[in-house]
């Protein structure tokens, strides 16, 4: 059947709930794919940690309904079991909307939804809670329901004889426990590639055991078996006999869709990893720069110090096409103010500095300015922005013989367009993460340029 995880709000227990059926499935033995809603990175590398499959972002707004449902299809059919974590609180969407909501993922896939629910300090009120969620869309099949902060049997008694006589299945009373608590930082979820102690899958999946309903919950888990007539985002040709692309891959730089990878190998381009944190050059043989997002202000110094990559990123430059976002598009600049106030050089590519600001976070309307490397002129494609560091322009006779204007502009929902990036023909910087396999446009001018570079 195949099911959703969801909650009234965030932070009331999704990924934890998710992570813990994960331990639970792979100490059984059995395959679980998980997928998340949204642009998440941090949720979807703690799921792709366990030692299943990679966790999958499902997200309407960055891919469109017919991606989401040819990824669902195609990789659900492959394993034991099948999750989705969703995202915010269940109607949560594009601004007031609903749309890109969990709750229209659900509703465009046809699955059932399990509710966790924070029920520290309340007991009728869950009851209140549950009735409005079940009531405000008639379209949504929430079928089960998990409670959070349960810290007592009388505290248990009392929600199960609230619930006695109502349509959902309760699935599992989760009490607090501080060996099963996540740690976090100014952006959500520290990133399973940081931490120094991983996620102990043995505590977690005997947690789960004793606290769940999986008699009842691997029904709501099995995959459903459908035929499927994947669609690629559009026909290009197979390359062959052509100059690799470098990602810079490592414990800062992260913030990737795995798709990105899987559609340039299919179509037969090279991908070679560059590594800062540890002082690597950019690879030789690459034509094309990838830097994805990550956080570079966390190792600021670290950065800095390595000379060797930051040397070979000015001279790789020089001749050579970079793409950069968010975390990535940081480090061109001449520094970045890390988190403890201090200020260490960076490439000294793009005149700005970089030092923390105001969070900046979703979906982003992006217009073409001109016609650029990623996108044309007018052109009209999505991303999102996610991040508390801001920069800083400045422009001096260091940057004279280089020639930068923004590739576009962007808004949110209900806001007006604003100019945004960096870009010339060497070069595409901005803030924004793109969904580059099911964007048809960015890729494909990418994948143009990358091309066009190999022939000359």
């Amino acid at each position: 059947m195949s099911c959703i995880i969801s909650a009234p709000s965030t932070d009331a227990g999704k990924t934890t709930l998710s992570l813990l059926i994960s331990c639970w499935a792979y100490k059984k033995g059995l395959k679980l794919q998980t997928f998340k809603v949204g642009p998440d990175y941090l949720d979807q590398e703690q799921l792709s940690s366990i030692g299943h499959p990679i966790c999958r972002n499902l997200d309407i707004f960055l891919s469109g309904e017919e991606w989401v449902k040819n990824s669902f299809n195609e990789q659900s059919n492959k394993y034991d079991l099948v999750l989705i974590e969703g995202a915010m609180g269940l109607f949560d969407g594009l601004g007031s909307t609903h749309y890109s909501s969990t709750a229209n993922v659900a509703k465009i896939l046809s699955l059932p939804i399990v509710l966790i629910v924070n029920a520290k300090g309340q007991v009728g009120s869950l009851l209140a809670i549950f009735k409005g969620f079940q009531e405000l869309d008639n379209k949504i099949n929430i079928k089960g329901i998990v409670f959070n902060n349960v810290n007592s049997n009388r505290h248990k008694d009392l929600i199960k004889e609230v619930f006695k006589n109502q349509p959902i299945q309760i699935l599992g009373f989760l009490p607090f426990d501080e060996n099963i608590n996540l740690s976090r930082s100014n952006l959500g979820l520290i990133s399973p590639l940081e931490l120094k102690t991983k996620i102990n899958v043995e505590y977690f999946a005997k947690f789960a055991e004793k606290h769940l309903d999986f008699s009842s919950f691997l029904n709501l888990l099995k995959p459903i078996k459908k035929k499927n007539n994947i669609k690629k985002p559009f026909d290009l040709k197979h390359f062959s006999n052509i100059k690799p692309i470098a990602i810079a891959e490592d414990k800062i730089f992260h913030f990737q869709y795995p798709e990105t990878k899987e559609y340039l190998n299919a179509i037969g381009i090279p991908l070679l990893s560059w590594n800062i944190y540890d002082d690597q050059e950019i690879p030789k043989e690459a034509q094309s720069l990838i830097i994805p997002g990550g956080f570079p202000e966390r190792y600021a110094q670290q950065i800095s110090n390595s000379k060797r990559s930051l040397k070979s990123l000015r001279e790789f430059y020089k001749k050579n096409f970079i793409y950069a976002e968010c975390g990535g598009m940081m480090i061109l600049g001449d520094s970045i103010v890390d988190e403890n106030g201090y200020s260490h050089d960076m490439a000294g590519i793009l005149p700005f500095k970089a030092r923390k600001g105001r969070l900046s976070v979703g979906y982003r309307y992006i217009k073409g300015e001109k016609d650029s490397v990623i996108i044309k002129k007018n052109q009209q494609i999505k991303g999102h922005e996610f991040h508390y560091w801001q920069i800083e322009p400045h422009l001096n006779n260091k940057y004279l013989s280089s020639f930068f204007s923004a590739p576009w502009k962007i808004k949110s929902w209900g806001t007006t367009y604003k100019k945004e990036g960096w870009s010339n023909h060497n070069l595409h910087a901005s803030w924004i993460h793109l969904h580059l396999p099911s964007n048809k446009e960015a890729l494909k001018n990418l994948l143009t340029n990358h091309q066009k570079s190999n022939s000359n």
